[in-house]
């Protein structure tokens, strides 16, 4: 990859990601803006909806990993991807391959604003924990680059 192309990468990224306790569980969590997260929520309320969700490596073979989150819900044609950048966000994925859940919701959410916040729970478990070993070894492959 490029440095131009590795820039690009690194501006498409989705930085407003963090960590939070559910019931004593380290959940990660993608923040959207307000009214984008209110927009999914209007169009999916009251109705019974799954979401399908894909974690798509990719990597330089240099050590720089990213991964793109899709999700995809069964109701309201919402589509939404996630660029993330592994290396800065390591935890997140640790979280999710721990937890097989991840939340969506504003950022000023707080326990006791529970409307906002919508967890979904991986419907395939295991791609969080084969992404998880797959993001470690390409970033084992930076610290021998830099070695």
């Amino acid at each position: 990859m490029t440095s131009e192309e590795m820039k690009q990468m690194l501006e498409r990224t989705h930085k407003d990601l963090d960590i939070f306790d559910f019931n004593g569980k380290n959940i990660p969590r993608i923040m959207l803006p307000d009214r984008r997260f209110d927009e999914i929520m209007a169009k999916i309320h009251g109705k019974p909806v799954s979401v399908n969700t894909n974690l798509n490596i990719l990597q330089d073979g240099l050590g720089h990993v990213f991964v793109e989150v899709s999700l995809d819900f069964s109701y309201g044609d919402i589509n939404e991807k996630f660029l993330i950048y592994a290396n800065e966000f390591l935890k997140f994925f640790e979280c999710l391959a721990d937890s097989t859940m991840l939340a969506l919701s504003p950022p000023q959410y707080s326990e006791v604003n529970q409307d906002k916040i919508f967890m979904v729970q991986l419907p395939k478990p295991e791609r969080a924990i084969n992404a998880l070993d797959i993001i470690k070894n390409g970033l084992r492959k930076k610290l021998a680059n830099n070695s």
